[in-house]
């Protein structure tokens, strides 16, 4: 019996047939404080959980499937005095959260602005990279478990938002956003696959279509998409300190992992691949995804949610 499920954009549920992308699709196309937020980290190229700034459990799959539920409505970015030091307790010298100017909170800002900013320069970082980092922020929710799991806030690095696609499951966010919104489909509306390219030096994910939500898991994606702790997922809050301590792999093999005390890492990875400045374009239009069926990620959940009470 095949194991292979084909995502046709074609078989259209009631739901997506609203004939308009949503604010989450117009986001991730290049267009436009209280309880902690569970983060979804790929430090070291292993999906991993941090709860409460702690790694929880970490899983040895090479994907993870989830549901977009929100995301920041721009790329921001970051950038750091000097070369990183492992261990070295230290706050991003300028940051921007909308990737236009920086923070008010910024004593010396770098620019007036982000596009005319010195640190926006190829070359003004290591090799030919950027010394300002890109990121964005999504909240997702396990696909296994849309009605009443967690939400999670996923930071990606510029790797992992721009660049080309490299064939039907191999498409960097942006990339992959264009396609949906190329077939008037918005990220909520389905199962998204994120796989890490094995071939880049540094953790940077992939994202494919999975399967279309039911309708009931529809409603709790867009449910969980208004909450509160989505909204804290998608906010840019810079930490004064992004000390790092290693980070030991959890093999989860039906057993409850144990805590791993580390504290939280940087929101971006700190080596990046050199990668373009975003450019606006038109989506190409060619409907062709046929991902692997999804693995069952239950009793990772269980143990997640266990570790976390």
């Amino acid at each position: 019996m095949s194991n292979i499920v084909e995502f046709n954009p074609a078989q259209t549920p009631s739901f997506a047939r609203t004939g308009e992308l949503s604010e989450i699709a117009k986001s991730l196309t290049g267009g436009g404080t209280g309880v902690s937020v569970k983060r979804i980290s790929v430090k070291g190229g292993v999906f991993r959980l941090l709860a409460g700034g702690k790694e929880v459990a970490s899983i040895d799959d090479r994907h993870l499937d989830v549901v977009i539920v929100n995301a920041a409505p721009k790329v921001s970015r970051t950038y750091y005095e000097g070369q990183f030091v492992e261990g070295e307790a230290k706050g991003p010298d300028c940051w921007s959260a909308d990737g236009d100017k920086p923070d008010a909170s910024i004593a010396n800002p770098q620019s007036a602005t982000c596009a005319t900013c010195p640190q926006n320069i190829k070359g003004s970082g290591l090799g030919e990279s950027r010394a300002c980092r890109f990121s964005q922020r999504l909240a997702v929710v396990l696909a296994n478990d849309v009605a009443g799991g967690d939400v999670m806030q996923l930071t990606l690095a510029a790797t992992s938002i721009f660049g080309k696609e490299m064939g039907d499951d191999k498409r960097p966010l942006q990339a992959y956003a264009r396609y949906l919104a190329a077939q008037n489909i918005s990220p909520e509306m389905v199962v998204t696959r994120l796989k890490f390219d094995t071939k880049a030096a540094v953790p940077k994910l992939f994202f494919a279509p999975v399967r279309w939500l039911s309708d009931a898991e529809y409603q709790a994606a867009i449910e969980a998409g208004q909450s509160e702790t989505a909204k804290r997922a998608i906010t840019m809050t810079v930490a004064q300190a992004d000390n790092v301590a290693p980070v030991v792999p959890i093999k989860l093999e039906g057993k409850k992992p144990k805590a791993a005390p580390v504290q939280e890492e940087p929101e971006v990875e700190v080596q990046e691949e050199v990668v373009d400045e975003p450019e606006k374009r038109k989506a190409a239009a060619k409907p062709s995804a046929v991902p692997k069926k999804a693995g069952s990620l239950a009793s990772v959940v269980d143990e997640w949610d266990a570790d976390d009470e």
